[in-house]
């Protein structure tokens, strides 16, 4: 009876195996106001925090304290601006399909003619939808994403588009020396 010592490749694998698929969200806010807000609020808190970390050693106490009391004040309208994004939102997440799977699906909407002579390797406007439905993990049915590509505003729908579609061409390696 042989006993098999694991191999440093055993522990890599292991790692490989749990690794999840890369994931892409898609945030829809009902209201431009709101997500303006919350950017705004959002770069506010970044800078007031970065300022606060710069700060020289040697100030005196009462400008630190202003200083301080701006950064909690930036803090708390974004917090605000935050709790309203939230409820004002709708998130949408698609995943990494397997490689044979995403194959399957371009292969299932061969391009026209005219999506051949722009060098398309699939027909946009059956596949696009198909993808969409088939990355989310939220269970979007095809024909809401049929839908949704048809009658969302072209931003938005560029955006739904561009989640589905760029998960699948997301990295998760570096090729970089050590």
């Amino acid at each position: 009876m042989t006993s098999e010592t694991p191999t440093a490749w055993d522990a890599i694998q292991k790692k490989l195996d749990v690794m999840p698929k890369p994931t892409q969200v898609l945030k829809l806010c009902a209201d431009a106001d709101i997500r303006d807000r919350y950017q705004i609020t959002k770069v506010a808190l970044a800078n007031a925090e970065e300022y606060l970390r710069t700060l020289p050693k040697d100030l005196d106490k009462e400008a630190r304290a202003q200083v301080v009391q701006q950064t909690k004040d930036a803090r708390a309208a974004f917090l605000a601006a935050q709790g309203d994004y939230e409820e004002n939102t709708v998130t949408l997440t698609f995943k990494a399909l397997e490689r044979d799977q995403l194959k399957d699906l371009i292969a299932a909407h061969p391009p026209t003619e005219e999506d051949e002579a722009k060098g398309d390797e699939f027909n946009f406007d059956t596949f696009a939808p198909t993808l969409i439905a088939t990355a989310s993990t939220d269970g979007m049915p095809l024909e809401y994403a049929q839908n949704a590509v048809r009658t969302w505003a072209l931003t938005d729908s560029r955006d739904l588009w561009n989640a589905a579609w760029g998960v699948q061409q997301r990295r998760r390696t570096d090729l970089g020396k050590d």
